[in-house]
């Protein structure tokens, strides 16, 4: 299985689905081979595909690799996936597509964790603590999402409105 001819048949397809490769990587697993393919794009609201357009996506892939002879006779199991949240952002669409969401960026001079509230292709605008702060691209020398385990509103909150989930009455 050469990735380059992999590369070929994938990259035209994602595209056509409105998406982009990430990154392609081929494993060995016994007698089999495990393709993974990973994909980014902007996705309806901006931040990245949603789940139906990786699940067409994947359709699309599949059918393209059956029709070609990229994989040789070699088995193998595809795996589709978006490029999640645990890879650095490296480019400017990478932080445009996680505003809102909370970072850590490596610095030249140091370390800094905020919200990106705007991004371009020059740099982020990062909320750090209530205070807005313009950090240029250049100067990031790694910068990766935070995970952040919340509740979207009171109103999710069963205790906020004095429900006991476990009354039978």
């Amino acid at each position: 299985m050469k990735q380059q001819a992999i590369e070929a048949v994938v990259g035209p397809v994602v595209e056509q689905c409105g998406l982009e490769v990430d990154r392609i990587e081929i494993a060995s697993a016994g007698k089999r081979s495990v393709l993974r393919v990973y994909l980014d794009g902007d996705g309806p609201e901006g931040r990245g595909p949603s789940l139906d357009e990786i699940a067409d996506a994947t359709r699309a892939v599949s059918a393209a690799l059956d029709e070609s002879d990229a994989t040789g006779n070699a088995p193998y199991t595809l795996e589709v996936s978006s490029r999640g949240v645990s890879r650095p952002l490296t480019e400017p669409k990478h932080f445009r597509r996680n505003v809102g969401r909370l970072v850590a960026l490596t610095l030249a001079d140091g370390s800094v964790t905020g919200r990106i509230s705007a991004a371009d292709g020059d740099g982020i605008d990062l909320d750090v603590d209530g205070a807005v702060r313009r950090v240029d691209l250049a100067r990031i020398s790694k910068a990766v999402v935070q995970a952040e385990l919340r509740k979207d509103s009171p109103a999710d909150d069963a205790d906020a409105e004095g429900v006991d989930l476990f009354d039978e009455e």
